[in-house]
């Protein structure tokens, strides 16, 4: 599952202007980000980290870096500085070497899921952030035909902020993204010349961004936890 491109990106925008100052562009690194998404146009220093892609569920569901995303990714990208290959649960990057973490729709996929959280902790610096979604676990179960072969878990709001706690001073987690009929339109790809299939895919964005508005405090009904955690000062 994905979270709305426009309305992460215009989240995290939100934040660096937050954190930027005249004379600094912030550093961010975005965690298990591949071709990183969420963070294109955002106005940052971006290093890239994730895994190697794996043949198996990790190919099917295009999981990790390939050497074709390798070749092209820092031609493609102007806010692309460095791209590390390596797993976020032994991370060797220094401490407080970042501004701001991004990890979106990442945290399920990993069994050390507290290593995950502490490592990121670590390589954010004091008074930075992470902006890190994940599937609604008190709404979407990852059991039965829907499984997904390569999530871990989906958390409760519960869960993810006694998770975010141990590590974070500041804490926020909220619900995200309507479920239903215009959901599942939204998700539809634009790469096609069906004129019909390119209206409904747009049409469901756009009505889903809106019902999506009023749904943060409503845990019955959404796709996604959407939280914000900052290091003390």
């Amino acid at each position: 599952m994905t979270v709305h491109l426009q309305t992460v990106r215009q989240h995290i925008k939100y934040l660096v202007k937050k954190s930027s100052s005249f004379q600094k562009t912030i550093k961010i690194l975005d965690v298990g980000g591949r071709k990183s998404p969420y963070t294109i146009g955002v106005p940052a220093n971006i290093t890239l980290l994730d895994v190697p892609q794996e043949s198996g569920v990790k190919a099917d569901l295009q999981l990790g870096f390939t050497t074709s995303i390798l070749e092209t990714i820092k031609k493609k990208r102007s806010n692309i500085t460095d791209v590390v290959i390596e797993d976020m649960t032994k991370s060797t990057l220094p401490d407080a070497s970042y501004d701001a973490v991004v990890s979106i729709e990442v945290i399920e996929h990993v069994p050390e899921d507290e290593m995950f959280i502490k490592n990121i902790a670590k390589v954010i610096k004091p008074g930075g952030w992470v902006y890190l979604t994940t599937p609604n676990g008190d709404f979407i179960k990852n059991e039965g035909p829907n499984k997904n072969p390569d999530h871990v878990r989906h958390y409760t709001k519960a869960q993810l902020e006694a998770l975010l706690k141990k590590y974070f001073d500041q804490v926020t987690v909220s619900y995200a993204v309507k479920t239903g009929k215009y959901r599942v339109w939204s998700l539809k790809s634009l790469k096609t010349k069906n004129i019909i299939s390119i209206t409904k895919t747009l049409l469901g964005t756009l009505v889903n961004k809106y019902q999506s508005k009023a749904m943060k405090n409503q845990a019955h009904g959404t796709a996604h936890l959407v939280a914000i955690a900052y290091r003390k000062k």
